[in-house]
């Protein structure tokens, strides 16, 4: 395999996509440093002194970074509104800097608008995020009155710098992020393709073992993946057909290389290899892999078959014709034909169907990325059913879109209000405590208890956000005392490295806080050198003053409006048990025969749900908490949850197929089948919705045995019946494992107990 390997999905910029998914982090960064250059020319070419040049500099990128509507309509309308609001708070900071009580009352006032507006959207948020930076920066720089003219100027200079920037140099339209999505979904699927060929033939023990954990980190980054092409769709597609379309194209792709990867785990008798494997962290240590049973023939066989898948899914785009595709195409096509399997034993079996299921989904990607344009002159009979079921699947899809809002909290009940409380309480704390340490430099503090609030929504996650923050400036001023040695008074070299700092800053962001906090202390240094007021004692300070603004924030965040880490992850958590209520038993019902309903936007609600879960837990599970038993509970519940979406999704995408498939019919025997499990996320939910709940999990017999009818326990192997078991099994012993976890007593343990 390590040909394959060598070759990459198509070369270096396929693996840099695939790390970057549609280039956000990299159009964010340059997007940025063009504006600062732009606004830096312009101010230049009038002879601005360097504090003009800091603040237009400053300026620029908080009117780069603030804007984060898609659409560049919309971009444009908010960048205008910014720059008169930018203005009112530079004049409001010139003439109240002198006025230390008025001027600090005047602070918290503004930061507890800015972050109230955020109830607004997007554009609510901008707003409120220019007045607050643009306020930071009349403070920084010192602003007068009497530099009012200039600082107009400057901000002007540095707004028309941020709209060339980002509409003419280094313009992102949302067809053209969608369309850089695609490409990283293409490579990161590709990528899953290579490990999973690692697989295939004998290795050694340990070797399988870092292939799984491989394989466990790619999947995540491809579902990751998906999940921000679910986000860009609407913006990003002509209409709602074609966004709906694409939608189960990538979610058909995601969730046939995911099995692809459990079988081919099966198939070597990896033992107890599971869904749960690849959600899991260190799940290895559970498992051990064993000689694959896999015979030569086979082996070579099976290997050349994902060699070819592979190459299938690299030549996606329009502009890769060619017979040779064609006939590798059809060949994988042919294995959902049971008469094309090889002679072997039935995990081997299941193996191949998955590679002719991965084909179908990838030729399903092809047509939807390409509009349906593809040369069929030399098609098999079973590719040329894959299209007539695209085709149906295509002209079934309903442009309508679900129009049920959410009933949204009120008073200090909802989010905006209770952190624009939170941080201006912190922030006040900061004022009293900076002026204490500095009177020159108190805004500091105020700075990090600002930034600490921002994209949280509970007092861990303030906690874990505020100690990389300082993890991050200790770093940053280590860096900052040797850069500004280095640079000395060259004031153009400085300006150099504050970009390239501005560029990490922006391109780390996603990846590291801590990452981002070390460039933006490295690039103050840099400032405060430009502004003669650098020493080695003002970086210092800023680590004071950065502790003090994260402590303050984490008191406000304990003592104003708590929201407990336990009660947002309870939230969150009876969110993904409805949803996945709602999928599984929506999908089981379309399968035996029920009204067909809009599963994708179901399975989609279900991920984002999640999603947000996983966040919600990252102060549970960072290697900080001294809880290291809610830890690991955590880190399992997640795995468990992300096991049963997949399961979920698995029978949604089987049963969106139903109406419009000549292969696959409705089974009606089904219907019962997923009784158990609702009625176990029903008891579930009720204990995380109120403490005093009584009931119990029901455990018993297999879902098989469940069915309804005759020879309902025994589907034949390979069917869509046995299929859908398959997933119902899986589903109903991981809803089952999460009653353990959770506190939630399980029908017939205590007797079962008593009598071992």
């Amino acid at each position: 395999m390590t040909g394959l390997r060598r070759q990459g999905p198509t070369g270096w910029w396929d693996r840099f996509g695939a790390s970057d998914p549609g280039l956000l982090r990299l159009m964010a960064g340059l997007r940025t440093v063009a504006s600062i250059v732009l606004a830096l020319a312009v101010l230049a070419a009038f002879g601005a002194p360097a504090p003009l040049l800091v603040a237009g500099a400053m300026a620029a990128m908080v009117a780069t970074f603030a804007i984060s509507e898609r659409v560049p309509k919309d971009q444009a309308l908010t960048l205008a509104l910014g720059f008169p609001t930018a203005v009112a708070a530079v004049s409001l900071g010139a003439v109240l800097n002198q006025y230390v009580v008025a001027g600090d009352l005047f602070f918290i006032a503004l930061i507890f608008t800015a972050v109230y507006v955020r109830r607004f959207g997007d554009r609510g948020t901008a707003l409120g995020l220019i007045g607050f930076q643009i306020y930071f920066v009349s403070l920084f720089v010192h602003a007068r009155v009497g530099m009012l003219p200039e600082l107009t100027g400057t901000l002007a200079a540095a707004f028309l710098g941020a709209a060339v920037g980002r509409f003419v140099l280094v313009r992102a339209t949302p067809e053209g992020v969608l369309d850089r999505l695609r490409h990283a979904f293409r490579a990161r699927l590709a990528q899953v393709v290579l490990i999973e060929a690692e697989l295939v033939g004998e290795a050694a023990a340990d070797r399988v073992e870092k292939t799984v954990d491989d394989l466990r980190r790619q999947t995540a980054r491809l579902h990751e993946c998906a999940l921000m092409i679910q986000g860009r769709l609407d913006d990003g597609t002509r209409d709602a057909a074609s966004a709906a379309l694409l939608q189960r194209r990538i979610a058909d792709a995601e969730i046939a290389a995911e099995r692809l990867g459990l079988m081919l785990m099966k198939a070597r008798d990896y033992e107890g290899a599971d869904t749960l494997t690849l959600h899991l962290p260190d799940a290895s240590a559970l498992t051990a892999p064993t000689d694959s049973p896999i015979e030569d023939a086979t082996t070579q066989r099976l290997r050349r078959d994902l060699a070819g898948l592979h190459l299938l899914i690299t030549r996606l785009g329009p502009g890769a014709p060619g017979t040779a595709l064609t006939v590798i195409r059809n060949r994988l096509l042919s294995y959902r034909d049971e008469e094309n399997l090889p002679d072997a034993p039935l995990a081997v079996q299941d193996v191949f169907r998955c590679v002719g299921e991965a084909a179908r989904a990838v030729l399903g990607l092809r047509l939807a990325i390409n509009d349906g344009v593809d040369d069929e002159s030399d098609d098999a009979p079973e590719t040329t059913r894959s299209r007539e079921e695209f085709e149906a699947e295509g002209l079934s899809i309903a442009a309508e879109e679900a129009g049920d809002e959410e009933e949204q909290p009120h008073g200090l009940d909802r989010p905006t209000t209770r952190a624009a409380c939170q941080v201006a309480v912190g922030s006040a704390l900061a004022i009293v405590g900076g002026e204490f340490l500095s009177s020159q430099r108190w805004y500091w503090a105020v700075l990090t208890c600002w930034v600490v609030f921002l994209n949280t929504s509970s007092t861990g996650e303030i906690v874990v956000k505020g100690y990389r923050r300082v993890l991050g400036t200790v770093c940053g001023v280590v860096a900052g005392v040797g850069l500004a040695g280095l640079v000395g008074h060259h004031t153009w070299t400085a300006f150099l490295l504050v970009l390239l700092c501005v560029f990490g800053m922006f391109f780390t962001a996603p990846l590291s806080y801590a990452l981002m906090s070390f460039f933006v202390t490295a690039m103050l240094g840099l400032l405060y050198t430009l502004l003669n007021t650098y020493s080695a004692a003002v970086l210092v300070l800023r680590i004071e003053e950065t502790a003090l603004g994260a402590s303050c924030g984490m008191i406000a965040a304990l003592m104003v409006l708590p929201v407990r880490t336990g009660e947002r992850t309870d939230q969150q958590l009876r969110a993904v048990l409805e949803r996945l209520r709602d999928v599984s038993t929506a999908a089981v019902a379309q399968l035996s025969g029920g009204t067909p309903v809009d599963l994708l936007d179901m399975a989609r609600d279900l991920d984002t749900a999640l999603d947000e879960l996983r966040r919600s837990t990252r102060p549970l599970t960072h290697p900080i908490t001294p809880l290291r038993v809610r830890r690991r509970t955590a880190r399992y519940v997640v795995a468990m949850l992300e096991t049963c979406a997949y399961h979920a999704r698995s029978l949604a995408a089987t049963a969106e197929l139903v109406p419009d498939s000549t292969r696959i019919a409705a089974d009606p025997r089904l219907a019962g089948a997923v009784r158990r499990i609702h009625d176990n996320l029903d008891v579930l939910t009720a204990y995380l919705t109120d403490e005093q709940a009584t009931g119990e999990v029901e455990s018993g017999a297999s879902i098989a045995a469940m069915l309804e009818g005759p020879q309902a326990a025994g589907p034949r192997p390979g069917t869509v019946t046995f299929r859908v078991l398959r997933h119902l099994q899986r589903l109903d012993e991981g809803v089952i494992g999460l009653a353990r976890p959770l506190g939630v007593p399980v029908a017939g343990t205590e007797r079962r107990r008593a009598a071992a």
